[in-house]
């Protein structure tokens, strides 16, 4: 790299950190003394195992001396679904060579009258969520919403669902399928007990999954400050596909987590924001260099 005073800065390089710091990449911090990868240009550092993200760059100057930045490098989105399919898959695939290993004359036969576990069509009915709202949300793509689907957390089995970039913000959206079963919230206490609200899907308590929500938008936070964007917003969303959703209303929030549906979650995708475009696209490329395709 050359400084515009045409000094040559030394590019990226592994070493013993002197000091404590956090990885640009994926957000992990690094203590001193850890070997990690120092980049004076940007005076920023990058865990060994982390691709290091790329500068931003501009265009060569035109004749009256001024630049403008160059498009974007293209984003690969995701496949919405793909590591649920793919775990489905094993295990349905597991379950059969157990069978016919077990009972070769007839192992077809047997897997023809039963039904596959719970356990492993779960992983089915969560990927074809996934599908349904991935195929949504890249609809929104000519008003400017830019999509990330099925993203790993790095270092760990973990994925988020669907990450979207909007002119308002950044939205970490878990996609769930209950067919048939309603969301409601219960707010319990408030005058004698401590007040409390509580996710209830049909019967079933699932506050659990907007804790789930914090801990990936948490993540999304530190990667974006990492990358230097700490003021963009973040918010978390739980789109339930195929519930039974009243007419009339239904959609909530619960510990700032928006519980709704997929149209009501487009509705919020689109709605005006104070990004330009080419911050949507800069935060979009950002966060893909921080949560790889799972």
């Amino acid at each position: 790299m050359v400084t515009t005073s045409g000094e040559a800065v030394p590019g990226p390089k592994t070493m013993r950190l002197r000091y404590a710091g956090t990885c640009r990449a994926c957000g992990t911090a690094l203590t001193a003394g850890t070997t990690g990868v120092y980049d004076r240009s940007t005076k920023s550092v990058t865990c060994v195992q982390c691709p290091a993200p790329a500068p931003l760059e501009t265009a060569p100057e035109d004749a009256a001396g001024e630049s403008s930045p160059l498009p974007p490098a293209q984003v690969a989105a995701g496949a919405a679904g793909s590591s649920a399919r793919r775990e489905y898959e094993r295990r349905s695939a597991a379950r059969e060579k157990r069978v016919r290993d077990a009972h070769p004359r007839i192992g077809g036969f047997l897997l023809a009258i039963s039904e596959e576990p719970q356990s492993t069509t779960a992983w089915a009915r969560g990927a074809k969520g996934e599908e349904v709202l991935g195929r949504g949300l890249d609809s929104l793509a000519d008003k400017g919403v830019r999509m990330l689907h099925d993203r790993r957390i790095p270092h760990t089995r973990a994925n988020i669902d669907h990450i979207a970039v909007a002119p308002a913000g950044v939205y970490v959206i878990d996609a769930k399928r209950y067919a048939g079963r309603r969301p409601t919230l219960r707010v319990e206490g408030g005058i004698i007990r401590p007040r409390t609200s509580r996710l209830v899907i049909g019967s079933r308590d699932g506050t659990k999954l907007v804790e789930g929500v914090h801990k990936q938008v948490g993540l999304v936070l530190d990667a974006l400050a990492a990358a230097g964007l700490e003021d963009v917003p973040v918010r978390g969303m739980l789109c339930f596909v195929d519930a039974d959703w009243p007419l009339f209303g239904g959609s909530f929030q619960i510990d700032a987590v928006d519980v709704l549906w997929p149209r009501k979650a487009y509705e919020r995708l689109t709605a005006q924001g104070a990004l330009a475009p080419t911050s949507v696209d800069e935060i979009h490329r950002r966060l893909a260099q921080a949560f790889p395709i799972a």
